[in-house]
């Protein structure tokens, strides 16, 4: 996929002799909203953790945006990315996790402010004006100036989501951002990201268990197991009509357990 902002080429990861992904192999076009779904320890979040560089490979190659993640041109040749290059290319993600990550001793506002103010050099004042608009945009501009400890977990995962996105960046990745919340709290979360959905151009790959969300969202869907893209299409024809036997057991137990596709 010449026109690619994600581009996966055989790459393969192990954590000691647990292959966790292997030889995996897909893109990403811009402005694409990808869900990636499939039983816990898939591979799904290992995605991610590795496009954020929380995580190296073993083999093969990542490219964002046709340049190398992991490596570098240096006098014609490629050789291990240092430092400099894997902070270049973070800024061009952002991630919200599982579990909020906020700092406890730190505002909302300041949340949202510290990476901008630390890694671009934006000034204060104009990383607060931005924060404030963030913090509108998740429904939450009147808890600037409230702690973490104050807030639902819905309210907290919202502020991840304006924290992420004060660093500008072209492709957002969401790891399982409702798992941890309370039932009535998911669909306020929900909510936000569907608005970043319908009026933003970012690229979005979402990791979730929200099957219903998940259709409703997504461009297309990857079905995952075991490091390894089984099944692969648009949600209308995944979810309604998979081919693969190993897809149809997986939704025929999300749909035992009571959920909605």
């Amino acid at each position: 996929m010449t026109d690619a902002i994600i581009d996966i080429d055989r790459v393969t990861k192990r954590y000691g002799s647990h292959t966790v992904l292997q030889d995996l192999c897909f893109s990403v076009r811009p402005g694409e909203k990808l869900a990636l779904i499939g039983p816990s320890g898939s591979g799904k979040t290992t995605i991610l953790r590795t496009l954020m560089t929380l995580e190296t490979i073993e083999s093969g190659t990542i490219r964002i945006d046709g340049e190398h993640l992991f490596q570098m041109e240096r006098n014609g040749s490629l050789v291990p990315a240092d430092e400099a290059h894997l902070h270049r290319m973070r800024t061009r993600i952002g991630m919200v996790f599982q579990l909020f990550n906020l700092f406890p001793h730190k505002c909302v506002l300041d949340n949202v402010t510290l990476a901008p103010m630390l890694t671009k050099g934006v000034r204060k004042a104009d990383a607060e004006r931005r924060a404030m608009e963030l913090l509108d945009l998740v429904g939450l501009a009147d808890k600037a100036r409230a702690m973490p400890a104050q807030l639902s977990g819905g309210q907290k995962q919202r502020v991840a989501i304006a924290r992420a996105l004060a660093l500008q960046p072209r492709i957002m990745l969401f790891d399982e951002v409702t798992s941890a919340l309370d039932p009535e709290l998911v669909e306020e979360v929900l909510n936000v990201m569907r608005m970043l959905g319908s009026t933003t151009d970012m690229t979005m790959l979402l990791v979730t268990h929200e099957m219903s969300f998940a259709h409703d969202f997504a461009d297309r869907v990857l079905f995952f197991d075991r490091g390894r893209i089984v099944e692969e299409g648009p949600p209308d024809v995944l979810f309604t009509n998979p081919t693969h036997e190993r897809t149809q057991a997986f939704l025929k137990k999300i749909i035992a357990a009571g959920q909605r596709i």
